[in-house]
């Protein structure tokens, strides 16, 4: 059981069958808790790691429930939208648990301006703190319908959720004319990329993303019918058909610890995935050790773009 949680349940917080859990991470021991007890995680690694264990499991969902637990996630917005989003559910208790570096205190101190709050207890560097559900109290917190950004739709919580990534904007500038006719876009967030991949020469354009809502949100910014949109994890999704071309902006860390390792494994897929002469377009943060993965993988590589943030490669021939 996760420490905060283990800790409250033992001090007086008494949870039903009825339970819903929103945003936990494999960081977060639920061992504990009834296997009835729906797990909301749009994250498809973090998703299929709690279906695994024998939960419920949903990417998204707002089915009603007796209490419900919100794990705080790092983005503000989102963790606001997901405490309107326990309330709206359940009608007991909704329990609040966090990271001081995920702002718990702050959210905490503007939670107690609404409602009156039991707890909290501070443990491992965090705080858990529960109270009766009320919806009307957070009204103002709810997720918009269609969060519009530069004319694209965006939601809490996605990355690049105010505005467009520049890296993947510098990639877009690097980009060539002809791109071939099968595409995949690994990591296509909400579609910025994508929506720039339609032309006439397209045959199919893939759409791989791992977080369920910025999935949703590409689907409402590009509508062309050769798109196909994918919810899977790009490290090891299989493409139907053999690409002729690769683009992405792949994320370095799935926590606040910068992971190469993810990154190394978009680029596998993209090898695996590709034709013989098929070409890969990719944009990184400067600072990440990307090149011998390449090396290895590719066997030309190109540093064709970049700036004191982010470089572009384009490799081509795919090894093996």
């Amino acid at each position: 059981m996760s420490p905060r949680l283990d800790l409250a349940l033992n001090s007086g917080l008494s949870l039903s069958q009825s339970l819903t859990v929103l945003a936990p991470t494999p960081d977060h021991d639920l061992s504990g808790l009834p296997r009835a007890a729906l797990v909301v995680q749009p994250f498809k690694p973090f998703h299929d790691h709690f279906a695994a264990q024998g939960f419920a499991a949903t990417p998204d969902g707002d089915a009603p429930c007796q209490d419900a637990i919100v794990f705080l996630p790092r983005a503000k917005a989102l963790a606001r939208a997901l405490v309107h989003q326990a309330c709206r559910c359940a009608s007991g208790v909704v329990v609040v648990d966090g990271a001081k570096t995920d702002g718990v205190d702050s959210l905490l101190k503007d939670i107690r301006k609404r409602v009156p709050v039991e707890g909290p207890i501070s443990k491992a560097h965090g705080k858990i703190f529960w109270f009766g559900s009320d919806a009307d109290a957070f009204a103002d917190w709810a997720a918009p319908d269609a969060q519009m950004s530069e004319g694209y739709r965006t939601a809490p919580g996605v990355f690049s959720a105010d505005g467009i990534d520049p890296a993947s904007a510098l990639l877009l500038q690097s980009l060539p004319q002809k791109r071939g006719a099968r595409i995949a876009d690994l990591g296509a967030g909400w579609g910025f990329l994508s929506a720039h991949l339609i032309d006439g020469s397209l045959h199919s354009l893939h759409l791989v993303e791992a977080n369920h809502t910025a999935l949703t949100c590409a689907r409402a910014n590009v509508s062309d019918p050769r798109a196909q949109f994918h919810w899977a994890d790009a490290t090891t999704w299989t493409a139907p058909e053999p690409l002729d071309t690769v683009i992405m902006n792949p994320p370095f860390h799935t926590s606040r610890s910068a992971d190469p390792a993810l990154g190394q494994g978009f680029i596998a897929s993209a090898a695996r995935n590709l034709a013989r002469n098929g070409h890969l377009w990719m944009v990184a943060n400067r600072h990440l050790p990307y090149e011998a993965t390449l090396a290895e993988t590719f066997a030309r590589v190109e540093d064709v773009a970049g700036d004191n943030r982010f470089k572009v490669f384009h490799a081509s021939r795919p090894r093996g």
